[in-house]
């Protein structure tokens, strides 16, 4: 009677070695920088196992950074369907955005690259749920200018300028650390300020 090797099973801890792991190392070096060697030994699992389940470092990087992306889905529905108060979503959003960057690098050159190469896939796992809807948004800045609290403006521009300062430092980082002169210690501290910093322009930009 053949004996046929069984399929290893992840328990749920090692998946999270190996997403704990596989997230470090891509936010440290991105994903061209970083070694599948180098992910299975921070995780604890031998690399066989590892190219097991994720045969392409490619799909590992994809899972790790659709994982992250999710969390952001949330904040973006809330800032564009909530009812709060518009400078308070504001200060909310470029909080959490520009800290989740922070936090995961790799993120925004993996959307820039993801969007360019098939934008309707991207979306449609990103976004496997209902894509946040805009308009209460837009109805919101619409009426904060008709009643002369902030200064007209096209609620389609304001969104991408904010989004804009919070992501060109992480995409633009080597060549912002080589013009301002920047050590690693102080970029993260640049970067930090940046909430305090895009917040105030953005408000001050809408004063009427």
């Amino acid at each position: 009677m053949d004996k046929r090797e069984e399929t290893p099973d992840l328990s749920d801890s090692t998946k999270k070695k190996i997403f704990d792991a596989a997230h470090e190392v891509f936010t440290k070096k991105g994903m061209d920088g970083a070694k599948m060697q180098e992910i299975a030994d921070l995780a604890g699992i031998n690399k066989a196992l590892l190219h097991y389940y994720y045969k392409k470092k490619e799909k590992l990087y994809e899972t790790v950074a659709k994982a992250v992306i999710g969390k952001a889905v949330p904040v973006i529905r809330q800032m564009f369907e909530g009812d709060q108060p518009l400078e308070e979503k504001i200060r909310r959003f470029i909080d959490f955005y520009i800290g989740l960057i922070s936090h995961n690098t790799f993120i925004p050159l993996f959307i820039i690259s993801e969007i360019n190469k098939h934008p309707d896939r991207f979306f449609e796992t990103i976004f496997p749920q209902e894509m946040p809807r805009p308009e209460v948004f837009f109805r919101q800045v619409k009426e904060e200018a008709a009643a002369g609290r902030i200064r007209p403006i096209n609620p389609k521009h304001l969104i991408v300028n904010i989004i804009s300062l919070c992501v060109f430092p992480f995409v633009g980082k080597p060549m912002m650390r080589l013009v301002l002169g920047m050590s690693s210690g102080e970029t993260l501290i640049f970067m930090e300020e940046r909430k305090v910093e895009v917040t105030s322009f953005v408000l001050a930009a809408l004063r009427p």
